[in-house]
Parts: structure tokens; sequence; C-alpha cells
């Protein structure tokens, strides 16, 4: 499998992304189909296609994903009421790039199950 995703080129400068938080390990860009008012992508800026090829090496950048969550929460008003981070893998977990991410999304109540119409 290529480390070569669209997340690469967004890192890189390649294409345009609208970045709302960046540092020498992460980026958090809007995700350019949202599904809430707040919708955001948390990146590591090293290439890891899945959960399942996160290494112990990775523990402390995973860690550093939730809590630039934590920061973007309180930063765009979203601690106290709540918010959602998910990680999906793999095609039937609706992992669509293959660049670990997580999907943070805030900004109204959230059901769950997510999608209960689809599980039929």
């Amino acid at each position: 499998m290529s480390t070569e995703t669209i997340f690469t080129k967004i890192i890189n400068k390649e294409i345009p992304a609208t970045i709302i938080y960046e540092d020498e390990d992460t980026l958090a860009f809007n995700d350019i189909n949202p599904q809430a008012p707040f919708h955001v992508l948390i990146i590591p800026k090293k290439a890891i296609a899945t959960i399942n090829d996160i290494t112990p090496h990775d523990h402390a950048l995973i860690g550093k994903l939730y809590s630039v969550a934590a920061h973007l929460a309180k930063e765009h008003g979203f601690a106290q009421s709540g918010y959602r981070v998910v990680m999906n893998c793999n095609e039937d977990g609706g992992q669509t790039v293959y660049h670990i991410h997580l999907h943070m999304l805030a900004g109204k109540a959230l059901g769950w199950p997510p999608f209960s119409d689809r599980m039929k």
C-alpha cells in the first residue's frame, strides 16, 4: 500500500486545505464533506496507513492526536457541551484514506449509533 495519499499532499502543502492547527507532528483541517457544524480531521504528519499499523514507537504520537482534539474543543467552545472523535480502520470500518486520522465532530447533539438506518 502506497504511503502517498491526499493527506500527504496536504501536509506537503501541494493541495489546499483549511488548516486550523499545525505543529511539528500533527495537522488539523476542515473535512471537505462535513457531517457536523464543526468537522475536522486531525492527522499525524507521519504516514501510518491504518490503526493496525501503529507500533509501540507511535504511542506518544497517537496520544498527541487526542490532545490536539482536546485543545481544539476548548479553543472552539465545545469542551463542555461535548464532541466526538472517531478513527475508522479499513474498508468495512469506513476508512477511505489510508493515512490514520481522527474525525472530530461537534456543534450539534450527536446520536448513537451513527447512521443506524444503514445497519438494517
